[in-house]
C-alpha cells in the first residue's frame, strides 16, 4: 500500500496537498475509494481512504490507525563531505534506507566540488526530496532532514554534550568502530565522512578538540560512498535494528 506523510494530525478527514497531489492522481493513477498509508508528523499511521481528489488537493477519510515500529532505538546522524558528481544522491537515499535520522551534508578541505549559495540551496532541496521518496519507500515513520551544507567546524560547533561523534579515518587510529562502539552506548551518533580526497590533519586535529572519536573501518581504503553506508550499517547493526 502506497505511504504519504501529511502536515497535519490524523484526523477523521486528512487533505494531501502539493506535489503529491500530482503523484496521487496523474503518476500511481489512484482513484475515489483507493486507500493508502498516511503518516502524520509525530510519527503515527494509520489507513486513509480516498475520499475525493481535486485539483489542489486529495481529501481522504481515515479508516483506521495502525500500529508500526520503524525508526532504530539510536538516533544516527550522518556529515557527509561533499562527493563528486551524483554521489551524495545515492548516500542520502540509501543512508535514510538504513534508518539515520539527519544528513549534514559538509563542505571540506578535500571537496573537490565547490557550490555557491545558490547551488547549495538547489542541492539541498534535491537531497531533500530523494530523502523523502526514500522514507517513502522503506517505510520510514519520520523523513530524515537533510540539512544545508555546512562546514566541519559549524557542525561540530553546533552539536550537543550527549552526541557521540565517530570520525571515520582513513589514516592511523589507535581503535576500530565497532571497538569504540563497545566502549560505550549513547542515544544519539555522529559519523563523520569525509570526501574522496579523506580528511586533512587539521580536520583531525579539530575533531580531536571536540572530543570526537577517531575511528577505522579496516585495513582497506574504502570508496567514501562505501565509507558512509558501511559506518551507518555498523552502528545500527551494534545498537540499531539492523539485522533484527
Amino acid at each position: 500500500m502506497r505511504r504519504f506523510f501529511i502536515d497535519e494530525p490524523l484526523g477523521a478527514e486528512i487533505s494531501i496537498q502539493g506535489q503529491d497531489v500530482h503523484h496521487i492522481s496523474r503518476v500511481l493513477r489512484l482513484q475515489v475509494g483507493d486507500s493508502i498509508v498516511v503518516v502524520a508528523p509525530d510519527g503515527s499511521a494509520g489507513i486513509a481512504k480516498i475520499h475525493s481528489i481535486l485539483m489542489d488537493k486529495v481529501v481522504l477519510a481515515l479508516q483506521e490507525t495502525i500500529a508500526e515500529d520503524k525508526e532504530a532505538p539510536v538516533n544516527v546522524y550522518l556529515a557527509q563531505g561533499l562527493p563528486k558528481s551524483d554521489k551524495m544522491d545515492y548516500i542520502v537515499q540509501k543512508a535514510v534506507e538504513l534508518g539515520v535520522k539527519g544528513i549534514y551534508p559538509m563542505a571540506a578541505e578535500y571537496s573537490v566540488v565547490q557550490y555557491d549559495q545558490a547551488k547549495k540551496n538547489k542541492r539541498q532541496e534535491r537531497w531533500q526530496k530523494i530523502a523523502s521518496e526514500a522514507a517513502k519507500q522503506c517505510g520510514r515513520a519520520v523523513i530524515p532532514i537533510v540539512e544545508p551544507v555546512r562546514s566541519l567546524a559549524t557542525i561540530l560547533a553546533a552539536l550537543d554534550a550527549e552526541t557521540v561523534v565517530m570520525m571515520l579515518y582513513e589514516g592511523q587510529a589507535a581503535q576500530g568502530l565497532k571497538q569504540a562502539l563497545a566502549q560505550q552506548y549513547v542515544k544519539n551518533y555522529l559519523l563523520l565522512v569525509g570526501p574522496e580526497g579523506g580528511f586533512s590533519a587539521q580536520e583531525v586535529a579539530l575533531c580531536q578538540s571536540h572530543g570526537a572519536c577517531i575511528v577505522t573501518l579496516g585495513p582497506r581504503i574504502l570508496r567514501t560512498e562505501t565509507a558512509a553506508l558501511a559506518g551507518v550499517s555498523i552502528v545500527m547493526y551494534e545498537y540499531g535494528d539492523l539485522g533484527g
